[in-house]
């Protein structure tokens, strides 16, 4: 399966028959459309045709048009967008077909969104994945984000002082587009060759942070206390109710509580990653967190889950999110 990393588009690169654009991060699948229409523009397929792929979409009109050739025999641009990331049956059976009789003098984009690991073992995707370039949108996580930020502004002939990309993460962080937005801005106030500094950040990039429950999991878990108290304050500060919080809080509790067992009977964590869904970033930071936190520790916190729920249901007297501040933030010490 040819896997091309988004950040190696140019629309310089000879162009293949088939491209494959999924995944979690939505400007750069955005960004990677476009430098795959300007590619195309440049080497001539200038006879653009798009389809989104709804409910009521005839999966026979998008093969017969791939089948068909213009009057002047016009190189084209065929885009597939399917929003929902689920052909169905019928689409299914379309894409495979159209993964193996890719149409002369065509380039063929399919657009979908982040994909479940159903979605990505199933025969459609794996046809188009044999025939096609892939190219994973993944996200920016924490860790990474302050190294794309400042990458994005050295492209714009900007450099940027190590206080200032830690407060432009900081306001960023969770949304990529706005991150985006506040990048072209700074390029936009200052000229080329400048150093942002603390001053510039706090002036010009506005605090667009976007949090969520993985983030705050992903904290707690690697044991990032730093982070996970900038988290949970934004989240509250967001307006997010701790109910949903809680009940992911729980989850991954009972999930390491489960895990430590499995360890300890002599299995490995690839026997039980299905069983125990550590998809992704949890099939690492899962095993980092049973060993900081123990068996007592874990099952403590699950009680600690009930008495808060208590106390969000009215059946016990007290504050959910100081007391599930406090929970949370035990756990990532």
């Amino acid at each position: 399966m040819p896997v091309m990393r988004i950040g190696e588009l140019s629309p310089d690169l000879p162009l293949k028959p088939l491209y494959v654009i999924h995944g979690e991060e939505d400007l750069l699948r955005i960004e990677a459309l476009d430098t795959l229409r300007a590619a195309a523009k440049k080497q001539g397929y200038l006879n653009r045709e798009v389809y989104t792929a709804d409910n009521a979409f005839d999966w026979n009109e998008l093969l017969q048009s791939a089948g068909s050739i213009g009057l002047f025999a016009d190189l084209k641009l065929l885009e597939v967008h399917i929003p929902n990331g689920k052909p169905g049956k019928q689409g299914g059976d379309a894409l495979q077909t159209l993964a193996e009789r890719l149409p002369e003098d065509t380039v063929v984009i399919v657009m979908l969104p982040k994909l479940e690991r159903t979605q990505l073992k199933a025969k459609w995707f794996t046809a188009l994945a044999q025939h096609g370039v892939v190219l994973e949108a993944k996200a920016i996580t924490g860790a990474a984000l302050p190294e794309w930020i400042r990458g994005r502004l050295n492209a714009l002939n900007l450099n940027i002082e190590h206080d200032a990309l830690a407060l432009f993460s900081d306001r960023v962080e969770g949304n990529l587009l706005a991150a985006k937005q506040e990048i072209d801005k700074l390029a936009l106030l200052y000229p080329a060759g400048h150093l942002v500094n603390l001053a510039d950040a706090e002036a010009a990039v506005a605090n667009v942070a976007r949090f969520d429950v993985f983030q705050l999991a992903g904290a707690w878990m690697s044991g990032d206390s730093a982070r996970a108290g900038r988290l949970l304050e934004g989240l509250e500060a967001g307006g997010e109710e701790p109910v949903l919080l809680l009940w992911a809080l729980a989850e991954d509790i009972r999930t390491l509580i489960r895990l430590t067992a499995a360890l300890k009977q002599g299995q490995s964590v690839q026997a039980v990653r299905n069983s125990l869904r550590l998809w992704g970033d949890k099939q690492t930071l899962a095993p980092q967190a049973v060993k900081r936190i123990s068996i007592n520790r874990l099952i403590a916190a699950l009680q600690e889950c009930a008495r808060i729920d208590r106390m969000i249901k009215g059946a016990e007297d007290g504050n959910a999110w100081a007391e599930f501040k406090h929970l949370v933030m035990g756990l990532a010490a």
